[in-house]
């Protein structure tokens, strides 16, 4: 099997993991360089990388960096996909007549 994985964008999702938590004061550039044994330089062009994307951006005091609300907007519609997936399973179940789990159905849009 291949490896696909590749570092630099494993480096970002360990910064997003990093930073998640950290939305009202942030954290600044040296402890999340530590934090991910990562040279300033390297993080501060992950955060550029985030901040470009809409993912994360530096806090007024001008010293941290936090994530956008982004992020909750797509545990949003993450939460509204399993709320729509349950109302179907729950509509399988009452036409069947019996309980029905994701792991018995598939849903295909």
């Amino acid at each position: 099997m291949s490896d696909y994985t590749n570092a630099g964008q494993q480096r970002l999702l360990r910064l997003i993991d990093l930073l998640s938590g950290h939305e009202v004061n942030g954290l600044e550039l040296i402890g999340i360089a530590k934090a991910l044994g990562q040279s300033p330089s390297a993080v501060t062009r992950d955060l550029d990388n985030l901040r470009t994307a809409g993912w994360a951006e530096r806090h007024p005091n001008g010293r941290t960096w936090r994530l956008t609300p982004h992020v909750i907007q797509i545990s949003q519609r993450y939460l509204t996909a399993l709320q729509a997936g349950a109302a179907q399973l729950q509509g399988v179940s009452q036409r069947y007549g019996g309980p029905v789990s994701l792991g018995d159905f598939s849903i295909h849009s």
